[in-house]
């Protein structure tokens, strides 16, 4: 389906329908088609009007469309799904769908759906493909609301839990990257104080002329260095190591809290399908023992029969009703599930980008400071290497000669 084009209704398929600008057709999780309005973000089940001037869909027919939580109405559909056109599809399976419609009176067909650890999802024989939230990325909202079979046991873990786990190894990485710049801090720091330390040493101090300064000089440029190398070890402490280690300092606390704010749900969750399978079950029995009494009555007519009748009549309607209420209960539990997960999902998604991205930045502050470092240590040789060039051995050995010269007599022959 196009953007901008749905098909035809019934009896209509000769003609292509053309929607008004702005107007966007998606079908509902139980299969009905309602129109969004991107520019206003009215919803609304009436197709809108193609002609100026006229409304585009009666006041009574918007209200009826659920409210949007977060972003998303209650039955779990995009308040504003992206463009068709760009659509990606996905399975059922995979996908989280309510038990049935909000309303007891509009109870989704149990063949229609699949019940796996208490999430009802659609059945993958009989529903049609769902639209991803996200289409156009591999987001976390789309492909995390199955539970996956434990590697480490005969369980199951949820996918929230993954997620939580992948956000926590993230502060894990973070805090060894930390420690790893600490041990290069450390070997910045060692290696500075052997350099100036090495600078203090008096071999071939006694070294004259001009190679005498040249040698000076390369001595001076290893306390130089050394005074690079502290600078080098300063700056990565405070702009490298210190960062990363305190980058959300309490994350594991907050990550933990919003663990036990989904669990709470899931749990709250499976208490209201336990309630949908006890009232089931209570009107099974209902049912059972109404239709007993019902035999019973056509084998012998009495009065008392008929009373137990009406009796077991009432009880099976409470029993039909208990079951309704049980079920509009969990769809509300699940859809406040599903709201919370999308939520969820998303925030942690946001949370691992800025992770990333603040890593990668100091990591190229990192290499930034590692090539202010080699440029400042070329600077300290470059004095040696302009006294190297002035070394003259001539000259050194004329400078020596006339300090130390003892005479400039020769010796000659002795004479009888």
């Amino acid at each position: 389906v196009k953007p901008g084009m749905v098909p035809p209704p019934p009896g209509e398929e000769s003609q292509t329908v053309i929607l008004p600008p702005g107007w966007q057709s998606y079908l509902s999780p139980q299969g009905r088609r309602y129109y969004v309005n991107t520019t206003t973000n009215e919803t609304t089940w009436e197709r809108p009007s193609s002609s100026p001037g006229i409304p585009a869909s009666p006041g009574s027919h918007r209200s009826s469309l659920p409210p949007t939580v977060n972003g998303y109405h209650a039955s779990g559909t995009p308040a504003h799904p992206p463009e068709t056109a760009h659509m990606s599809v996905r399975k059922s399976t995979g996908d989280s769908q309510n038990l049935g419609s909000s309303s007891p009176s509009k109870k989704q067909s149990k063949e229609n759906t699949i019940t796996i650890n208490c999430v009802t999802f659609p059945h993958p024989d009989t529903m049609p493909e769902q639209q991803l939230l996200k289409p156009t990325e591999w987001s976390y909202c789309d492909y995390f609301w199955a539970d996956k079979k434990d590697p480490q046991g005969n369980g199951t873990v949820a996918g929230f839990e993954l997620l939580l786990q992948k956000q926590l190894k993230g502060k894990q990485m973070q805090k060894e990257m930390s420690e790893f710049i600490r041990e290069r801090i450390k070997i910045e720091e060692d290696y500075a104080k052997n350099l100036a330390k090495l600078s203090q040493n008096s071999l071939a101090s006694q070294e004259e002329g001009s190679l005498g300064e040249a040698w000076a000089q390369v001595k001076k440029s290893l306390a130089d260095e050394a005074e690079v190398h502290l600078k080098f070890s300063a700056k990565l402490h405070s702009e490298v190591e210190k960062p990363l280690m305190n980058f959300r300092e309490n994350f594991k606390k907050d990550m933990k809290k919003c663990d036990h704010h989904i669990a709470d749900l899931r749990k709250q969750l499976a208490s209201r399908y336990a309630s949908v399978e006890k009232a089931r079950k209570a009107l099974t029995e209902r049912q059972r023992d109404l239709e007993m009494k019902t035999q019973q009555l056509e084998i012998k007519l009495s009065n008392k029969t008929e009373e137990d009748i009406k009796k077991a009549r009432r009880k099976s309607t409470q029993a039909g009703d208990d079951l309704m209420r049980c079920v509009d209960l969990y769809n509300q539990a699940q859809s406040k599930w599903f709201e919370e997960m999308v939520t969820t999902t998303l925030e942690l998604e946001r949370l691992e980008v800025e992770r990333v991205e603040m890593i990668r930045q100091h990591l190229c502050q990192y290499t930034q400071l590692r090539h202010e470092t080699d440029m400042f240590n070329q600077s300290t040789v470059e004095p040696v290497d302009q006294l190297l060039r002035k070394v003259d051995p001539a000259k050194d050995r004329e400078l020596w000669v006339r300090e130390h010269k003892t005479g400039s007599i020769r010796p000659v022959d002795m004479e009888i």
